[in-house]
């Protein structure tokens, strides 16, 4: 077996003080995002996402994020995306989260649909939309709403067809907790099939999964129900929301619904709240900084009383560790700035003088 040996030192800052949600510890705040791969030949996880994900761990990370996986076929963004939809996807995520643990981090599987985003082609062809007689397949929504033009019509989900989506999620939930994970999150943001529910952007129902607000949120309490009966009571359950459609008018979803959405989601078991945000347009770049969505974490933590996740293009370890010292949030996700470098938390922690336990075989490197 591969081991570590870590040596460990003393000191600490806000950003690499432990958190414990239930019976989990984290040794860290730092997460590392999801962040699609498109690398997966029906929805299996390969080699690359052995080495991607788990030199993040060896980085220094507290929790690693996967990519969405796709609770079914349909429900993948491309060809490429991965998936938990079946039992031969957990074998090889054994293997990943037994290799990550080794490294003294914690793994978390996002569980998503993308709805009416889906069946587009690998990003190497432009992430272009394709229709069935290209090869792609009939997406689903709320409505038949698209969520932008150019794509095709959505089918809208009949009432079985949304109690089987449930099932899915539920089972690809049991898969993961098979599978070794440490947290689940689910994704109901960025315009995704959960987001074209709650957004009266998209959602124009009117029946049970329409109208109102309690309406619109009951799919998503629904699936958080049907996984909460299936995965360990100490198991954490993490929530990704948009926090705001980015869009101004009468029916987009604001900051206020946010709130009272993860009140109920804390009712029903929601342990976490990653607070992201847009997904039916394009984000005004000139609103685009480090940091840009924390006030949304920040609102959510104290107004529903929730551990809340921050997201939004964050790069400095200095701005990481105020946010979690000013308890703007409980928890810091960093995508982009994990891409360019795997080694973030380990170098993050020498720029604040924070000692953590670095592997031996890369002590000459910190």
């Amino acid at each position: 077996m591969y081991s570590m040996n870590l040596e460990f030192n003393k000191i600490m800052n806000h950003l690499f003080t432990p958190l414990t949600i239930k019976e989990l510890t984290l040794k860290n705040r730092v997460v590392v995002s999801p962040m699609q791969q498109y690398n997966s030949k029906d929805g299996f996880a390969s080699d690359w996402h052995l080495v991607h994900l788990g030199s993040r761990a060896v980085g220094g990370a507290g929790l690693i994020l996967t990519e969405s996986a796709a609770v079914n076929p349909i429900g993948r963004s491309t060809y490429n995306d991965l998936g938990m939809w079946k039992d031969e996807h957990i074998l090889k995520w054994q293997q990943i989260n037994n290799f990550i643990h080794q490294q003294d981090a914690k793994i978390g599987i996002q569980l998503g649909h993308f709805g009416s985003k889906g069946s587009r082609s690998h990003p190497s062809e432009g992430l272009r939309y394709m229709n069935e007689e290209a090869g792609g397949w009939q997406t689903v929504s709320a409505s038949t709403i698209a969520p932008f033009s150019g794509t095709d019509t959505p089918k809208e989900l009949n009432q079985e067809e949304i109690e089987q989506i449930i099932i899915d999620f539920a089972n690809a939930a049991k898969r993961s907790v098979e599978a070794g994970f440490d947290v689940i999150e689910l994704h109901f943001a960025h315009g995704y099939l959960v987001h074209q529910f709650l957004s009266k952007l998209i959602n124009q129902r009117n029946d049970e999964y329409g109208g109102n607000f309690e309406n619109r949120i009951r799919l998503a309490l629904e699936i958080v129900e049907a996984i909460k009966k299936v995965i360990p009571d100490t198991m954490p359950l993490l929530v990704k929301i948009s926090a705001v459609d980015f869009v101004e008018g009468k029916d987009a979803w604001m900051i206020e619904d946010s709130i009272e959405f993860a009140k109920m989601l804390k009712q029903a078991g929601v342990d976490v709240i990653t607070a992201s945000a847009g997904g039916f347009t394009k984000v005004d770049k000139s609103i685009l900084k480090q940091g840009y969505q924390v006030g949304f974490a920040k609102q959510i933590k104290e107004k529903a009383n929730i551990l809340t996740a921050a997201v939004g293009l964050i790069t400095d370890p200095s701005y990481a560790n105020t946010i979690i010292q000013d308890e703007s949030c409980d928890l810091v996700l960093l995508a982009r700035e994990h891409l360019r470098n795997p080694y973030f938390s380990l170098l993050a922690a020498k720029e604040l003088e924070a000692e953590v336990a670095i592997p031996w075989q890369y002590k000459r490197g910190f």
